[in-house]
């Protein structure tokens, strides 16, 4: 590759930091950040300007890590990841698609900080411990256990059933048509029983501050949600390197993330919030 180290890898840095932060607006801040820093480095001194930016970009993740994490104990409601526009691309990397997934990056928030960093690089990544290390300011066999702890960790909450492109885009189209009909037995047709939805106004725009639990209730609350409004219309798309949807309420678009399991509906993600929206007109351009 030739060019500028920074542009060459700019996609894989904006990745790092948007699974480290779940934000495109802090992962971009973070790229700047890094940048400046990048500007101000002799270049003919770095032996490995990829593993060098990676580090920086980690760091700068970090700080802004230790930031985030206290303005979102104040979220008014359910705090969720921005989603992001891809192309079907993205999905022909599994394991890439797996790792930004709306219901990844939620996995990803309940760990802390340096173990979000150590997890991101290590297993989506696939960074040597020894570069772990330096990029977190642990020593390599700390590096080791967090890793360990946090794989746990993650596995004990990611879905179980790894569900095929084909199947997730058909069980989407399904729940979309349900949710533009505002069939109620649509609805619960395509919802497991034990099905969560959890929405993402933050206090900007109308949405449940808590999570909703079963078929029984998430169903009424999807019919009666397209009732009561003038407007309301969905489009499949791809989200996060995955089948999902937009939906327009009243000419406000929303964001519809699904996890699918055994051809059913068992969470559906819904962001409002228009600050997190901004990114759904243009794909991402995501590396690994």
């Amino acid at each position: 590759m030739t060019g500028d180290p920074f542009v060459v890898h700019r996609s894989l840095l904006f990745t790092v930091a948007y699974e480290m932060l779940g934000s495109a607006a802090d992962a971009e801040d973070v790229l700047q950040e890094t940048w400046l820093r990048w500007a101000d480095v002799d270049h003919a001194q770095v032996r490995d300007p990829r593993a060098y930016l990676v580090r920086a970009v980690t760091r700068q993740a970090l700080n802004r890590l230790r930031t985030l994490a206290r303005s979102r104990e104040d979220y008014v409601g359910e705090w969720l990841p921005e989603p992001l526009l891809t192309s079907p691309d993205v999905a022909e990397d599994v394991e890439l698609a797996e790792s930004v997934s709306i219901a990844m990056l939620t996995v990803l928030e309940t760990l802390g900080p340096v173990e979000r960093a150590v997890f991101v690089l290590r297993e989506v990544f696939d960074l040597p411990y020894g570069e772990i290390a330096e990029a977190t300011g642990k020593s390599a066999a700390t590096v080791r256990q967090i890793a360990r702890r946090a794989r746990e960790h993650v596995a004990a909450r990611r879905p179980r059933v790894p569900v095929s492109r084909s199947e997730q885009r058909a069980v989407v189209e399904r729940f979309l048509a349900a949710l533009r009909t505002g069939q109620l037995q649509e609805l619960l047709d395509v919802m497991a029983p034990d099905v969560v939805l959890i929405a993402d106004g933050g206090g900007v725009v109308a949405a449940a501050l808590a999570p909703i639990h079963g078929a029984e209730v998430v169903a009424p609350f999807l019919a009666r949600a397209n009732r009561v409004v003038a407007a309301f219309s969905t489009t499949a798309v791809w989200l996060n390197g995955a089948p999902a949807g937009r939906i327009e309420i009243d000419g406000e678009p929303s964001a519809v993330s699904l996890v699918v399991e055994n051809g059913r509906v068992t969470r559906i993600y819904v962001v409002r919030n228009p600050r997190k929206l901004t990114r759904l007109d243009a794909p991402a351009e995501l590396a690994r």
